[in-house]
């Protein structure tokens, strides 16, 4: 080919050059920036609801306790969010505007949501919503792998608003003791709104002012219209429950039979109806019985007919207590003693009442007598202990005023002591080494007070950081006292004796089978009966070695019929079973919905009836006798 030739070649016939690849975002540059990384990501939030699982549906099958599933559902979610924001400004790969993207939709919806949601709710917003906001978010750019555009920045920030806007609409009603919330649409009437519409006072008749021996707020007694008691009906006898767990505290029934077999013989219901919130149980004394409800902005001490349910008469208190895993409404439980009724209310006010009017005679507030600021966490749930003209009740103040005396005719103060901060049981009059004294656990341990002057007698320390004790102490024969602790810490049996005026306290064993939460036990013939965290078991007394554990009855509480050995058990979710007292075997004998919703007071058996109730229903059953 000629010169000429080449130079006339045709253009197709010359080697194309390959234009180097351009960025759509800078033109003429090279995209040499490698896909982003997105699966440590994704990595982070399987691990996150692997963890979940593993706490919450099989917590039981993987034994793992209740402070471990708080303490994952607490911490979880902030370790992996610090987790997410070293991958997305670090790892991920993503373009600079889509890494802060990507931390900033989720952020601000925190914020906005902080600001917007009920506050039962606020404290939620940790443990429930950042983990779903954060899954919400990865799964988006997962499924769109990561693609810098603006549909799927957009998509971010819809992800971000729909799981933070949930938590907007709702409200939490309460948590159980496997840590479930129960939801609501914040909109709706809550059970207590519903009672307050329903309710009907017993007289319009203006209450009189209660008295105070301290600084108390309290409007008195809603009067009937015509007496209904007189002080001859509270005359205290045998069959009757004149405090917290029966005269003893110890939640069993002495000299009383009920029908063995609910399955032929079930209990029959006399009546039921709305009550205020609230975790009291019932005191009563023939035909009436007492027990504590938030009405509104006011904590009410009701008496009321136990034939009819009908209200007697009220006393209300300006008060109100809540937080968001209880709710609202007095935990502790009435005292009645010579005509009058103790009671203590979860901010602080402690009133003495006629129990045949309701007219208050005198009141303090322990709070201010403790010198405290705030109620404890969940609120004061120490039920009054009455004994040798003194009220007693725990307040857990410093400098020696855990543990608080009145006297009980004029509400002076009579004696303070203790080292105890914390605690949600109460005191518990028993007799060890021939003396009289008064047992109070607490954070700091074990302490036992004479109770007409206050001195210590004697104390063994088990102090708990942090943790709580709610169950009462059980007294065993031998001058044995059981002391227990929630959350997997276990339980101590101690030995207690004197020798000339020293005392000395053993401890026999230690078992990590039984730790009740809030669910006081029984015992009967060496044996004892309860909770387990959700689980019903019998623990050998001897050895504390468990003997069988199998009920699933959730957090709930136990009674003894002690001269036929039965337990009748109120399951978390209001069910009534009836079980025999057997060492070898749980052994049921019936079993009804008594109540709906969340279940955590004591019930009661007085005579042929059965009141149980939780914070929103109360109900009479009637068990029949041989």
């Amino acid at each position: 080919m000629s010169s000429a030739d080449k130079q006339v070649a045709p253009e197709e016939n010359k080697p194309t050059a390959v234009k180097p690849q351009t960025s759509s975002k800078w033109p003429g540059f090279p995209d040499l920036r490698p896909p982003p990384r997105l699966w440590p990501a994704l990595v982070l939030v399987l691990a996150y609801w692997i963890g979940w699982v593993a706490v919450t549906p099989l917590k039981e099958a993987l034994h793992v306790n209740g402070f471990v599933q708080f303490m994952y559902y607490f911490w979880a979610p902030m370790i992996v969010a610090a987790l997410m924001l070293v991958w997305a400004l670090g790892l991920s790969r993503l373009t600079w505007l889509d890494r802060l993207w990507f931390v900033g939709t989720l952020a601000i919806g925190g914020i906005v949501a902080r600001y917007l949601v009920d506050r039962s709710v606020l404290f939620g917003l940790i443990m429930y919503a950042l983990p779903v906001a954060m899954t919400a978010a990865v799964v988006w750019l997962v499924v769109m792998r990561g693609a810098a555009t603006w549909p799927v920045r957009l998509g971010l920030v819809a992800a971000s608003v729909l799981s933070w806007g949930y938590y907007t609409l709702v409200r939490v009603d309460g948590i159980d003791g496997n840590l479930a919330t129960t939801r609501n649409w914040r909109w709706e009437a809550t059970p207590e709104q519903r009672y307050l519409l329903e309710l009907k006072p017993v007289s319009s008749r203006p209450a009189a002012r209660l008295p105070t021996a301290g600084k108390a707020d309290s409007t008195g007694p809603t009067e009937p219209s015509q007496p209904h008691v007189s002080a001859s009906d509270l005359t205290v006898s045998a069959g009757d429950w004149p405090e917290y767990r029966g005269a003893a505290r110890d939640g069993t029934v002495r000299g009383a039979t009920i029908a063995a077999d609910w399955k032929t013989q079930p209990p029959k219901k006399l009546w039921s109806r709305r009550v205020g919130p609230g975790w009291s149980s019932f005191v009563t004394v023939g035909d009436i019985a007492f027990t504590q409800e938030q009405r509104g902005e006011e904590e009410a001490i009701v008496c009321f007919d136990i034939a009819t349910g009908n209200e007697l008469w009220s006393h209300t208190d300006k008060a109100r207590f809540w937080e968001v895993v209880a709710g609202a409404g007095p935990r502790a439980t009435p005292t009645l003693a010579q005509g009058k009724l103790y009671t203590q209310g979860a901010s602080g006010t402690l009133d003495c009442l006629d129990a045949a009017t309701g007219q208050g005679v005198w009141s303090r507030d322990i709070k201010t007598d403790a010198g405290l600021k705030d109620p404890p966490q969940w609120g004061f749930s120490s039920s009054p202990l009455v004994i040798q003209g003194s009220v007693i009740t725990f307040a857990g103040g410093k400098d020696g005023k855990s543990v608080l005396a009145y006297d009980a005719a004029t509400g002076e103060p009579r004696w303070h002591g203790g080292k105890g901060t914390h605690s949600y049981s109460s005191p518990h009059l028993t007799t060890l080494a021939g003396v009289e004294q008064v047992l109070m656990v607490s954070d700091h341990g074990l302490e036992s007070f004479d109770p007409a002057s206050g001195q210590l007698l004697w104390e063994h320390k088990w102090f708990l950081d942090g943790m709580f004790r709610v169950c009462q102490p059980l007294v065993l024969p031998g001058d044995k006292v059981l002391i227990s602790t929630g959350m997997g810490m276990g339980s101590k049996l101690l030995a207690v004796t004197k020798e000339g005026d020293q005392w000395q306290v053993n401890e026999e064993w230690l078992t990590k089978d039984y730790s009740p939460y809030f669910n006081d036990a029984v015992v009967l013939d060496g044996h004892l009966y309860g909770f387990d965290g959700p689980i019903f078991l019998c623990v050998d007394l001897a050895t504390g070695k468990k003997l069988w554990k199998k009920g699933r009855y959730g957090h709930g509480q136990v009674l003894l019929v002690a001269d036929q050995g039965l337990l009748v058990i109120i399951s978390e979710k209001g069910e009534l079973a009836l079980v025999q007292a057997n060492p070898k075997d749980l052994k049921e004998l019936g079993k009804f919905q008594a109540l709906t919703g969340k279940t955590w007071n004591h019930l009661v058996l007085t005579g042929n009836r059965l009141l149980v109730r939780n914070d929103e229903e109360m109900a009479c059953y009637e068990v029949a006798g041989k």
